[in-house]
């Protein structure tokens, strides 16, 4: 069969390319065609246009590049349609994804939404239209499956991906050689994988990295950028970037701080004590407080329903507040327990690995109906 993916980040692109090895255990004839990034090309098929020319963060940075986002979003529309893919796969990515949708859904095209639209956090109106122009969707939270049911909506629970990707995982023996590292206790500083983000809160991590002289900080860096773009943010500093090896990162980590985003579950996964921060325009975050109705940012919590890790957010999310978090996260021994106590629970809370696998059964499943 055919299928078109579309991923417009970071994670959707991981995420999509383990959905596509699954599909190719299962349908050898697969062809695939997507909007994804570098990982989703290792599994094959053809890379229409990268992720790295679609994300962008907040409502101000989306209503500036406006004209590109309606570029892409025609252009996309227009492919799907000229191909005639058997199953179209939308990857999370929401606001572009769900008109991507309802012109599919117009074209006769089978559409199968994987990763639920965040529409439990902020305008959940949103679940009509999904119940209108998505025939089948996959969620990956737990507590999805009982907001969609409010809604009178049936969906599939599929896992967390994530799982997938940790269980895959292989620690590298050389991972500090590789990377020049010295022997020693490791903070690794995740930024973020979008370039608004990364310029606004690096440079709080960066300070606040200044305070702890004994340890070596390393920044996991975004795929989509080179050293020098980092290097502007490190000049004068022993803070170092590694790329395509933040799981080993983590695997090395004594602490971390994470931007909110997928990034803070994984973070969580390997067991690493973390704080979440989190920085945009005062606008765009202004607009945000009014329309968001869920407690907490960081997945970890908004899973656990509790404040399992600590979350920095906008004024909060300043050089000392996350050296005052830093020490905690280090010294304070009661404070790691009880925050690798709540890991534990939220691990089975997950459950177990094998969502691309179920995800891809029930594509076929679906696709073969049709």
């Amino acid at each position: 069969m055919k299928y078109y993916l579309v991923a417009g980040e970071a994670s959707g692109d991981l995420h999509g390319a383990n959905l596509m090895r699954a599909l190719k255990e299962k349908d050898p004839r697969a062809e695939f065609r997507f909007f994804g990034g570098d990982k989703m090309l290792v599994e094959g098929g053809e890379l229409v246009k990268h992720y790295a020319d679609m994300a962008f963060m907040g409502f101000i940075e989306v209503v500036a590049n406006l004209r590109t986002i309606s570029k892409n979003l025609k252009f996309c529309k227009q492919d799907i349609i000229a191909w005639k893919p058997d199953v179209l796969l939308l990857i999370d990515f929401p606001g572009f994804n769900l008109r991507v949708a309802e012109a599919a859904k117009d074209a006769g095209i089978l559409v199968c939404y994987y990763i639920s639209p965040k529409v439990w956090a902020w305008n959940q109106k949103r679940v009509l239209k999904i119940k209108r122009i998505v025939d089948h969707l996959f969620c990956i939270l737990p507590f999805e499956v009982d907001f969609y049911k409010k809604w009178g909506m049936t969906v599939d629970y599929v896992g967390n991906p994530l799982l997938d990707a940790i269980a895959g995982f292989k620690p590298d023996p050389d991972f500090r050689k590789k990377h020049g590292l010295k022997e020693g206790k490791i903070i690794a500083l995740l930024p973020g994988s979008r370039r608004q983000e990364i310029m606004r809160i690096l440079p709080d991590m960066v300070q606040a990295a200044g305070s702890f002289p004994e340890y070596q900080f390393v920044v996991a860096g975004a795929p989509t950028f080179n050293q020098d773009f980092y290097q502007q943010f490190l000049e004068g500093t022993n803070i170092t970037t590694v790329f395509n090896a933040t799981y080993d990162l983590l695997n090395h980590a004594h602490a971390a701080i994470v931007t909110s985003g997928t990034a803070t579950l994984e973070t969580a996964l390997l067991n690493v004590p973390q704080a979440v921060v989190y920085k945009s325009s005062f606008i765009s975050i202004s607009i945000g407080r009014m329309v968001i109705k869920v407690k907490f940012i960081s997945l970890v919590n908004l899973i656990m329903d509790k404040l399992a890790v600590k979350e920095l957010i906008q004024k909060d999310c300043n050089s000392l507040k996350i050296s005052e978090e830093l020490e905690l996260l280090i010294n304070d021994d009661s404070y790691r327990t009880q925050m690798l106590d709540n890991y534990r629970a939220l691990h089975e809370k997950m459950g177990k690995p094998g969502a691309s696998a179920r995800t891809a059964d029930l594509i076929l499943k679906y696709a073969s109906k049709k």
